[in-house]
């Protein structure tokens, strides 16, 4: 039988040249080692070449592998390490220094003499009477009426017309533990199942606390925000006050009432007013305060300080009295230089901080600006609502709440010190819905003290203030302070990441040229390589799934009358991807009957199968 003439298409006889001008938009290799070299050849990965221009040397091959495989594993390791330390978030603090004109800080007294309320004179009356008596049998000691504040007649006992009744039950104890000699006072719960000792190694704090544990009671019968008794100065507490040469005016300064350290004034609270810009530094600029500090000892076992508390703090913030601040002390001037610094948080994924509480989840209950202290009382006072069933005296309260008081709530005090204590120990979820804020004043305070008025200017100062009798004992009710900034320097702390986005590229660039002696488009040809070689696996496990499908229809079908057989055929001898189809038939009786010849060209370096299939008698 002849076989017709088998026509190649025109690329087969085309010149080398021409066939790569007609090469298709996709090209395929020959097989993974084709590929691979064709790879180390032309990158411009340093050392690679070494892997295949060495193929007759196997000991250079050998050990340009294993040079190349350690250096990519090092590579890699130290990419591991740069981003674990990237994931961390990590950050530095830097600071800069700036020099501008400034707003004067907010800056608040207190007179530290708690006064007595009217609205409940006579409960504190029969407190101190019941102070006396625990006094005396833990010393000994009789403290007289004038001491303790008496008005001359002796303190009632409980009636039943009262509405209120101390609890005689919580007193000043003596507690023997081992070595260890401390003073306390008992609190249990509802039941009186659990009780615990609130003790002192020093009986000082022991009968403060217990004094200020009864005060609290006695207190929360009068209603929120009605304490006026710094109306009692009529004005007398600040002889005078000046800033940068000009006087203070009224408005200049707000008024409120502290429980323990009395009446306190707040100067620049808003920070709003021009006139507390800070163009100059030093002493002269600063403000300047002369100050009563008399001690009418109105409540002396609750406050045992003489002097006024002075607290420099930033602007619209509340002060937290017990925290900060520096206690002046009577009959000197005290000099206290400022220092500002501003910190500057990130944020986010280097760390939770909040601009101004907006997204915070508790209420706060200041009226003033956020700050993580303030929502640390509110959150506090929130628990202490929902757990103890009242608010805590000393924090402010929300609306629709009362204040605790043992009277109507017996085991408020166990309640509270518990829960307190989880709070300090940080059991409490306060401190993880608290962020800091993302953006804050911090103040550096330095102070100097000394003795005023001098021994030959008292007479006429004291004159001038209307302290004329008794000049000696009178020189001790008086103080000066001046409060100024050192510097208009202020230090600017911001935090910064240990690695951002472009140092984390800068790093990975200098490792990769390091160990590769490469680029990013270094990086581009190993994709380029990895997409190849995927492409080449799926056509080859293609060509090897089509040929086991064909041998299982020839296996099941076999040679018969009418069968059709599909086989696949190969020439490997044919140029690149071009194939030929002949279509055959033979029918019984008849010669062979041959059909045109179909030429089809395909182009890339992949030299595929292709189908022919004829009909058998």
């Amino acid at each position: 039988r002849q076989e017709p003439p088998r026509h190649r298409s025109p690329l087969a006889s085309s010149s080398p040249g021409e066939q790569q001008k007609s090469e298709g938009l996709i090209e395929l290799y020959h097989s993974f080692g084709d590929m691979f070299n064709f790879f180390c050849t032309n990158t411009t990965i340093h050392g690679t070449v070494r892997l295949v221009c060495s193929s007759h040397n196997r000991l250079k091959t050998t050990f340009w592998s294993l040079l190349f495989l350690a250096t990519f594993g090092m590579l890699y390791w130290q990419f591991g390490l740069l981003f674990n330390q990237y994931w961390k978030y990590s950050v530095i603090m830097t600071v800069s220094l700036h020099s501008e004109p400034k707003m004067f800080p907010s800056v608040t007294l207190c007179d530290m003499n708690p006064h007595r309320s009217l609205l409940v004179k006579k409960y504190l009356e029969d407190l101190d009477e019941f102070a006396q008596e625990n006094i005396y049998s833990l010393y000994k000691l009789n403290i007289t009426e004038r001491q303790a504040e008496g008005q001359g007649f002796p303190a009632t006992g409980p009636s039943s017309n009262r509405s209120f009744h101390l609890d005689r039950s919580i007193y000043l104890e003596k507690l023997d533990w081992g070595t260890n000699n401390r003073v306390g006072f008992r609190l249990c719960n509802s039941t009186g199942g659990d009780c615990f000792y609130r003790t002192h190694s020093s009986g000082v704090a022991a009968i403060r606390d217990w004094y200020q544990f009864h005060f609290i009671n006695i207190m929360s019968l009068l209603p929120p925000y009605n304490e006026t008794s710094h109306e009692a100065h009529d004005g007398n507490f600040i002889f005078s006050c000046c800033y940068d040469g000009g006087a203070c005016q009224k408005k200049d300064y707000e008024v409120f009432h502290h429980p323990v350290y009395g009446s306190c004034y707040t100067f620049n609270n808003r920070g709003m007013n021009d006139f507390w810009k800070a163009n100059r530094s030093g002493l002269t600029h600063g403000i300047n305060f002369i100050l009563k500090a008399e001690q009418n000892d109105h409540l002396p076992l609750l406050s045992t300080e003489a002097g006024v508390k002075v607290i420099i703090h930033a602007r619209n913030q509340t002060p937290f009295l017990e925290y900060q601040g520096f206690s002046i002390r009577p009959g000197t001037e005290t000099t206290i230089g400022v220092r500002e610094d501003e910190v500057h948080r990130l944020g986010g994924q280097y760390g939770r901080c909040t601009k101004d509480g907006g997204d915070v989840d508790v209420q706060l209950l200041y009226d003033s600006a956020y700050s993580m202290r303030a929502c640390l009382h509110s959150c506090f006072q929130e628990l202490m609502i929902q757990t103890c069933g009242c608010g805590y005296y000393f924090y402010p309260l929300p609306e629709g709440a009362q204040f605790c008081n043992y009277n109507q709530h017996p085991a408020w005090g166990h309640c509270f010190y518990k829960l307190y204590q989880n709070l300090e120990s940080h059991r409490l979820p306060c401190f993880s819905r608290c962020p800091k804020p993302c953006w804050e004043s911090l103040y550096h305070l330095s102070a100097g003290v000394t003795k005023w008025p001098s021994s030959k200017a008292e007479d006429w100062i004291l004159s001038t203030l209307g302290k004329k009798d008794n000049s000696r004992e009178k020189r001790n009710s008086v103080a000066k302070v001046h409060i100024f900034y050192q510097q208009l320097n202020y230090r600017s702390v911001d935090e910064t990441p240990v690695y951002s986005v472009t140092q984390l590229l800068s790093y990975m660039g200098s490792l990769w040229s390091l160990w590769f002696g490469s680029s990013v488009l270094s990086v581009v040809e190993m994709l380029e390589l990895l997409l190849d070689a995927a492409a080449l696996a799926l056509v080859l496990g293609y060509r090897r799934f089509l040929g086991s499908r064909t041998m299982n229809v020839g296996a099941l079908e076999g040679p018969g009358e009418g069968a059709r057989a599909l086989a696949i055929q190969q020439d490997l001898s044919w140029p690149p991807w071009e194939t030929e189809t002949t279509s055959r038939s033979s029918i019984s009786g008849g010669g062979p009957l041959q059909g045109p010849s179909v030429r089809i060209p395909v182009y890339g370096r992949f030299q595929g199968p292709w189908l022919q299939s004829g009909l058998k008698p």
